[in-house]
C-alpha cells in the first residue's frame, strides 16, 4: 500500500482491524455483564446497589473515606441526617 504522511495504508488497516475486534469483544462482555445483573436481580438483588458497591470497591480506602465523609456533610447540610 502507499505510504502517506509517515504511515502505510496497511499499518493503518491493521490498527483499524484491531480496534474493531476489541470493540466487538467489549460489546460481548457488556452483554455478559448485563446477563449477570439480570440473573442477580432474578435472585432478589438490586443491580443499582450492586453497581454502587462495585464502584466503591474500585476506590482505595482514602478515596472511599473522603467520598463518604463528603456525602455525610452534604446530607447533613440538607437536613437529611
Amino acid at each position: 500500500m502507499a505510504r502517506k504522511g509517515g504511515i502505510t495504508g496497511e499499518q493503518l488497516k491493521q490498527y483499524i482491524e484491531r480496534i474493531e475486534r476489541l470493540e466487538e469483544e467489549k460489546r460481548a462482555l457488556s452483554g455478559d455483564v448485563r446477563e449477570v445483573y439480570a440473573e442477580a436481580k432474578g435472585n432478589g438483588f438490586e443491580p443499582k446497589i450492586m453497581r454502587q458497591v462495585i464502584k466503591l470497591r474500585r476506590l482505595d480506602k482514602a478515596e472511599k473515606d473522603e467520598q463518604e465523609a463528603l456525602l455525610e456533610t452534604y446530607l447533613h447540610a440538607l437536613g437529611m441526617r
